[in-house]
This record gives C-alpha cells, structure tokens and sequence, in this order.
C-alpha cells in the first residue's frame, strides 16, 4: 500500500514542490502563520471570559446544575431519574435556541442494589456501612453469616488462600492511586472467589474518608463463581484489620438485594451550533448525564457536563458561529463502562476524519490549571497556542494525555483529545460516595472552567485548518527530487497531515 502512495505523490511532485498539502489541496500554513492566527483570536478570548467570569453568565452553569441536580437527583443507569434527567435536558437545550437538539438511542445496562446491610457479630455488635458495588449479585433472602479474613493485597489473599475458603474477604488495601487501587474494587469479588470465598468487602477508593462508603462497577468473570460484593469505609476495613492483627476473631452478617434487570432504553443527549463554513467537521464537547445512584451527581458528572452546555452557551450569546460544528454530547452510562460512548462511536466513526478534536471534562470542576492533550506533537504545539489566550485567568498549561472513558474510542483511532485539568486533590473524598452533592461545587470554580472550556472549543472549531491528527503527521514532501516519507508518528519536524483516516492503517 505504501508503494501506491509513493507513486501517487511522485507524480505530484513538480505540482507541488516545496508545498505542504492538506485534505482540500491548499497549502497548509506554517506554524508561525498558525501563532499569529491564533493571536487574533485574543479579543473574542477575552469577551468569552468577560462574559463567563464577570458578566451576565456568571455563575449560569453553577446554577444550572443546582436546579438540575436538585431536581433529579442521582441517575443510575436504567433508572428513572436518568430518563426524567435526559428529558428534562433535551427541552432545556431546546430552550436555551441551541440547533439540531436530538437524543441518539442506546441500551444500557439495569442494576439496582436494593435494601442491604451488614452488621459485625463478634467480637462486638456493630453497624458496617456499605454500598453494594454495581452488578453485584445478592445474598439469598437469609443473608450471610461468616468469619471474615482481613488481607491488604491481592498477594497476600493467595498465600492464604487456604485460610479465605468459606469466609468473607475484606481488603484493606493501601490508596496509592485511583488508577492503581480501583483494581481492588473491580476484581476484588472474582480473586475472593477464586479462594472459595462467600463474598468480599472492599475498602473504599478513596484518598480520605468521614465513614463514607464509596461505590463503583466491578467485573465478574463468567468461569468464576459469582459472590456478593460491597465497599465499606476507610474506617472499618481499618478497624478490622487491626482486630485481625491481633488475632481476634471477626464474624459479619451481610444481606444484600441486588438484581440485575435486561438492558434499558436510553439515550446520549446531543446539541449543536451549527458551522458556518465547514458544517460537516465536528468539534465535540462533552460530559456524562449518568451518576451513581448515591448523592446527587453532581461533581461526577453533573459539572463536566454543564459546563460543556455552557460552552454553546457562551458561544451562542456572544453571537458567534465558528467555522465548523461545535457539537455537545451528554453521554449515558459512563459509569458502566462508556456503553452510551461506544454506542455513539459504532454509529459515527465512518465520518472520523471529520472529527477535530474530542474533548470531555470528568473529573470535576475545581479550580483548573490547564488541559490534558492527546494527539501529536505539531497538534500540541498548536494548543499550547491557544492556551495562551487564557492568561488572563492564569491557565495556560498543556499536559500529558487527556483522560476520559467517553473520548477514548476517539483518540485511540488518532483523533486529538483534551480533558479539563483541575485540582482533584479533594476529588476522591467525594466521588461515588453521598457526599457528591452541590456542597462541592463552587460557582466561581465553575466560572473558570466554562470559560477555558469554551475559548478552547470555540477557537479550535473557528481556525482554518483542523488539528494535525497523531497518526498522519509524517507525510512530508521538500524538493521535486527529493524521496516521499510515509511513515506513523511524528519523527519529521516537517511532518505534515494529507487528508487520510486517522486509525494508522498505512
């Protein structure tokens, strides 16, 4: 295949001699005539943060997401607060005049915990908090009564495997990372019952703890036996691991209702501005309408998602059309997996190489510092660009990956990718958890987060050529007799984009 190319551009070797191509065959601009594109963007930057920081839409996405939040409360996957949450979004994009508003249909998955409990026996009587974790199956109807073994790792559960056998696991493992420790939480239940154990309670994912416990999906494995499973506080997998320590002998009842109901209806949630001189190329914001059925959902993801209406929002009052499609999407069922956003993904990606960037704000929207990127080298070059234009509110860095279950699909295929970086050091006090509530929000947090979010979607959407894709960079051409590199990455500082699929299949 890459002969074919090679050929092909031969051929247009004296045409273009010395000129870099792009999708519709005018000449890609140099970065420095992309530097000072972007500088002339610095007013409009500046009446988008007026108008979010200090003017008339302060604070509108923070009171958005009360009313929202307040109204609908948690919304689990297949439940009815996420049908009356969507519902209740698609007519307010409606009403703030945003175009093509429409729901894309997707079936997600319907767990409920129903009631549940567990109480310590010995060697005292004592109330466990806990949530079951999602997909969990049930106790029988009499609940669970057996001797717990305490374990820290999953190392140290298979050096006592003959120990587990007929008891509850408990895993008081250490919180090193989300990234790292949330292995606990969604293979604990299959490891316990690979040593015969009766269930399993999960010390909560959380960097700090006031006895909460905190939820979350969790795997099981179809050749392994499926048992109960739950989370429980920071202070009580502590507590029994101390009891343990000293050789004292801990028995829990544990009675969980879970149940697992088929598929459910539901939908991703999508809203536009319309471009006005390349409507087909899409730039795409986006949040989860989905939350945990505990708290209110409204750090997780209630505030990603409302700023990422704000967004259009802004655009739409500062009576701006950028170029090209500015696209919000809602996602549903994030926290089962990104099954709304790998649903969208089946349905769009045959039109991928008009995707400029994807970008989702999902973890929070505390006071931000910059964006998380994914994309090559010349891309991030451009962004870093564009966030400059953010200096007024002091946030102008650029760093390593973005992060988001629901634009993964997106940047693997090559598309670039940004996420909101924020300070998430309080982030995993509340998440999953039912402090998630309005309580973490902070309006003028929020404030700065639409207003970064907007200038970046709106200048990207408004430039004249798209973002170099990561996989497309390495097409270059120098002289009518020099040799055609075709090549993946970005090795050539003179790499340029030709108009292929991103997917790095040449």
């Amino acid at each position: 295949m890459k002969y074919i190319f090679l050929i092909f551009f031969m051929n247009l070797l004296p045409q273009y001699a010395g000129k870099s191509l792009r999708r519709d065959d005018s000449y890609l601009k140099t970065f420095e005539d992309i530097k000072n594109e972007i500088a002339g963007y610095t007013d409009i930057a500046k009446a988008i943060i007026d108008l979010a920081v200090h003017g008339k839409a302060q604070n509108r996405s923070y009171e958005r997401l009360a009313v929202f939040a307040d109204t609908i409360g948690p919304r689990l996957s297949g439940s009815k607060n996420l049908d009356a949450a969507i519902k209740y979004m698609f007519s307010a994009l409606q009403e703030d005049r945003l175009e093509n508003v429409h729901l894309e249909p997707v079936k997600v998955p319907h767990w409920e915990r129903g009631e549940e409990f567990a109480m310590m026996l010995e060697p005292r009587n004592h109330s466990i908090a806990i949530l079951g974790l999602g997909s969990s199956v049930a106790t029988p109807p009499e609940g669970i009564t057996a001797e717990v073994i305490v374990v820290a790792s999953f190392d140290e559960l298979h050096k006592r495997a003959q120990e587990a056998k007929g008891k509850i696991v408990v895993y008081n493992e250490p919180f090193i990372s989300y990234g790292e420790t949330v292995q606990y939480r969604s293979q604990g239940a299959v490891e316990a019952a690979k040593v015969g154990a009766v269930a399993s309670l999960i010390r909560s994912i959380a960097s700090f703890s006031i006895h909460s416990p905190h939820t979350g999906w969790q795997n099981y494995q179809s050749d392994v036996p499926w048992i109960p499973t739950a989370c429980i506080s920071v202070e009580d997998a502590e507590m029994m691991s101390r009891m343990s320590f000293r050789g004292t002998k801990i028995v829990v009842h544990l009675k969980m209702g879970a149940k697992t109901y088929p598929d459910s209806p539901s939908f991703n949630t999508v809203a536009e501005i319309v471009g006005s001189k390349y409507p087909e190329q899409i730039v795409l914001v986006s949040g989860h309408l989905d939350s945990w059925d505990v708290g209110q959902g409204a750090m997780d993801d209630g505030g990603g998602a409302f700023i990422s209406w704000e967004a259009l929002s802004l655009i739409k009052d500062l009576g701006l059309r950028p170029k090209r499609t500015l696209r919000l999407v809602l996602w549903t069922a994030e926290e089962q997996g990104g099954i709304g956003a790998e649903q969208y993904y089946q349905l769009h990606k045959e039109n991928i190489n008009n995707f400029d960037i994807v970008m989702e704000s999902d973890e929070g929207t505390f006071k931000p510092s910059g964006l998380g990127f994914t994309g090559s080298a010349k891309a991030r070059d451009i962004m870093k660009e564009i966030m400059t234009l953010l200096q007024p509110i002091n946030v102008t860095a650029v760093y390593n990956d973005a992060d988001g279950t629901d634009i993964n699909y997106w940047m693997r295929d090559g598309v670039p990718g940004a996420s909101l970086h924020d300070d998430i050091s309080k982030y995993f006090w509340f998440h999953h958890s039912q402090g998630d509530t309005m309580t973490v929000q902070d309006p003028n947090q929020m404030n700065l987060c639409a207003a970064v979010w907007t200038v970046v979607s709106y200048v990207i959407a408004d430039m004249e050529e798209m973002l170099p894709s990561k996989c497309m960079e390495a097409l270059y051409i120098c002289t009518p007799y020099s040799f055609m590199v075709i090549t993946s990455g970005n090795s050539s500082p003179f790499a340029q984009r030709f108009g292929q699929p991103r997917s790095c299949d040449l």
